[in-house]
């Protein structure tokens, strides 16, 4: 036996070994995310400590959305360090982070973990169908609410089980993320700053993204008056794109759009190269890849002037309620902490602890999981993503669970004085009016 620290209650190894996840040598053991025990705040009471679990990808085809995250915890937890007043209560907080390795059965198994091992109060997750969904679906059947971001909505609530003209049947998940029509909205603004023939090449895979895509955003581009060629899908981690490469050249598809994994893009695009097809492309417009440095760095010499969209940068004219720090600050800070260039992952990752301590403390109760997971009906809070409010109805809340957040269209160039060599640049923002647009679109040189 031995006495907790504070309450002067003996508690067994057994226990503390279970409230600690002690492994050896004495460290918290939370996947990629494990410290040093002495690093973690004292659990004075398992009653009185909040404990926020937190899955994204930092391994895998996916990794690249998750460089910035563990710079992230490490300002979320600086900002909990005092922990939590709610209902006259104080909380310690506590975070446990775990790697998804880019796997929907592992995001599942770590979710499962933190729901049934770590007892997690509030679960938070982020980045792509792959990791969101299943970790949603684990915390609906375990009763714990959840909230996710960088999913496009419809493939998170479709994608799931939900029907059209249907009631949601999710009780416990939530979600703030663009749609396809953030994405049509983004590209119909910045695609007519290049002239082109307006045909246009999709590079969809057979998974959830891409048959949201191909459902959803295919006739919003058709409606706006784009041709679209689509090959159809293929798996992900194909090694030969000969076949859709024919078919891009054979429509003469001046716009190509893709949204696969980053590494399917960058095979794809220098076969593209090699059998000349980038010498007909106008703008090579991406999704789910091309939105951080990492992902253009791999394409080499023909990631200039790639054209993305972005769900946050530090341009966004938001801050942090959490951290208190601006858009800016936060990727000035990433960038002088890692030497990195800062990556649009940062504000989604910060928006979800924001939406976090705003929804722990409008419960009432951190620990009544009912509680928590009824707030989120009505959450109304400023992140650096911009101010996500659901209940309202209408083109920001098309579902229950759904708050939809904008896409701005832009690209990867080169900005003089940057010490970067290349740098994401806002051309439009049709989103988000209050972000700045930065330069005009250029036509693609490959």
């Amino acid at each position: 036996m031995t006495e907790e620290a504070g309450s002067g209650k003996a508690i067994s190894r057994r226990e503390l070994l279970k409230r600690g996840a002690i492994g050896a040598g004495g460290l918290v053991v939370s996947g990629a995310f494990a410290e040093p025990i002495w690093a973690r705040p004292l659990t004075h009471d398992a009653g009185n400590t909040i404990t926020l679990g937190f899955v994204s990808p930092l391994t895998g085809p996916a990794g690249g959305f998750g460089e910035g995250d563990p710079y992230i915890l490490g300002l979320a937890r600086k900002a909990f360090a005092k922990g939590l007043s709610v209902g006259g209560t104080h909380y310690s907080v506590k975070i446990v982070g775990k790697d998804s390795q880019s796997s929907p059965a592992t995001a599942a198994q770590v979710a499962n973990t933190l729901i049934h091992s770590d007892n997690v109060d509030l679960m938070l997750t982020t980045s792509t169908p792959e990791v969101v969904n299943p970790v949603a679906d684990a915390c609906e059947a375990a009763g714990v609410p959840c909230v996710g971001t960088v999913d496009p909505w419809e493939a998170w609530y479709f994608g799931r089980g939900a029907k059209p003209g249907q009631p949601s049947p999710f009780r416990w998940s939530y979600v703030f993320s663009f749609g396809t029509q953030q994405f049509a909205d983004a590209y119909t603004h910045l695609w007519p700053q290049v002239k082109t023939n307006k045909v246009v090449g999709v590079m969809y895979p057979n998974d959830t993204d891409g048959n949201a895509f191909r459902a959803n955003l295919i006739p919003l581009l058709e409606k706006a008056g784009y041709k679209v060629f689509d090959p159809g899908g293929y798996q992900d981690g194909q090694t030969d794109y000969t076949s859709l490469i024919s078919g891009y050249k054979k429509n003469n598809c001046q716009i190509f759009h893709s949204a696969p994994i980053p590494p399917d893009f960058t095979t794809l695009w220098k076969q593209a190269a090699q059998q000349g097809y980038t010498k007909q492309v106008k703008i090579a417009q991406l999704a789910k890849t091309g939105l951080f440095p990492s992902q253009i760095a791999a394409s080499g010499k023909l990631g200039p002037l790639l054209a993305s969209g972005a769900y946050w940068t530090p341009h966004f004219p938001y801050s942090s309620p959490l951290t208190g720090l601006s858009s800016k600050a936060i990727g000035d800070g990433y960038t002088k902490a890692t030497g990195r260039q800062w990556n649009q992952q940062l504000g989604a990752t910060m928006s979800l602890f924001d939406v976090a301590e705003a929804v722990l403390k409008k419960s009432g109760n951190p620990k009544d999981k009912t509680a928590v997971a009824n707030t989120f009906k009505t959450l109304n809070v400023m992140t650096p993503s911009g101010r996500l409010h659901w209940g309202t109805g209408g083109k920001h809340n098309p579902v229950a669970p759904v708050v939809t957040t904008p896409i701005i269209g832009g690209q990867w160039v080169s900005v003089k004085g940057s010490k970067f060599p290349l740098d994401f640049v806002l051309c439009e923002h049709s989103g988000d009016p209050n972000v700045p647009i930065q330069a005009k679109l250029k036509p693609y040189k490959g």
